[in-house]
């Protein structure tokens, strides 16, 4: 197994050249077969886990979320990063506390974001975010793990959408210690550009959730370091469950099974993980 030091120094080196996918999973069978697929890491994905555990986006307790983490952690020989969503605290005392409790997952990575969850009013003041992420730089600092702290501005996906707001977010994150600086929702080539410009040379996360005519290359050219895709894949699997259940439960139709994955080829290829890992 590869130790959580040697996990966090590949996590922070991915992030200094080039650009690097970064996909969700929502368990552990999941994460072993991206693992497998080849990604140089992964991303716990809040909303694909709420789903699993029978949640709405947003409402899993902390210490659920920190031993679904942990375990994500265990299970995987590649970085995690967390998305650990607002830190679960308003407060930065209770942020840096959270913070604190997520470093010990041994997770290579975690992010905070500045939405406060009310529809209202869904961003925190920008004198509060920016207190928020400097208590999460100094939680992480104190506990000397190597850990990357990423910076989110949530405006594009809660009703914000002001690209002067998260550009200016953004670099008083950016400013306050944030390794990697993220603001999903943005997606063209023009709002990715000017992200990226705004922070140099710090590093930026794009999500992409959403059928998109950009390729990885494509996003990669704009100078973005690494590529994450949320809740995406998750919702796609709920997708095919869905659509599989409804034909059954409304015309007693079997239909949705065929593009279902064959049992042989799963049980192979999680027969043949378990081995490898007890070998490792």
């Amino acid at each position: 197994m590869t130790s959580i030091a040697d996990k966090r120094r590949t996590f922070r080196s991915l992030h200094e050249s080039g650009c690097f996918v970064i996909p969700n999973p929502w368990d552990v069978g999941s994460a072993r077969y991206l693992q497998h697929l080849g990604f140089k890491a992964l991303a716990t994905t809040s909303l694909g886990y709420a789903y699993a555990a029978g949640y709405a986006d947003g409402a899993v307790p902390r210490d659920q979320m920190l031993a679904h983490i942990a375990e994500l952690v265990e299970s995987c020989d590649v970085p995690l990063n967390a998305d650990f969503e607002g830190g679960y605290a308003d407060a930065p005392e209770g942020v840096a506390e959270s913070v604190s409790l997520c470093v010990k997952t041994g997770v290579a990575g975690l992010s905070i974001e500045d939405s406060t969850g009310d529809k209202a009013d869904p961003l925190y003041p920008f004198d509060l975010a920016l207190a928020r992420i400097k208590a999460a730089r100094a939680a992480i600092d104190k506990s000397g793990e190597d850990v990357m702290l990423t910076a989110r501005t949530e405006g594009f996906i809660r009703g914000r959408p002001d690209m002067e707001e998260t550009v200016r977010r953004l670099k008083a994150f950016a400013n306050a210690g944030a390794d990697c600086l993220y603001a999903p929702g943005v997606r063209t080539r023009d709002e990715i550009a000017a992200v990226v410009e705004a922070v140099a040379p710090k590093p930026v996360n794009i999500l992409i959730g959403w059928p998109s005519d950009l390729t990885v290359r494509d996003i990669a050219a704009l100078g973005t370091r690494r590529i994450s895709v949320g809740g995406s894949l998750a919702r796609a699997a709920w997708g095919g469950f869905i659509r599989a259940a409804r034909q059954l439960a409304d015309g007693g139709c079997f239909g949705g099974f065929a593009d279902a994955a064959p049992a042989a080829d799963l049980n192979a290829f999680f027969r043949d993980d378990r081995a490898r890992r007890a070998l490792a």
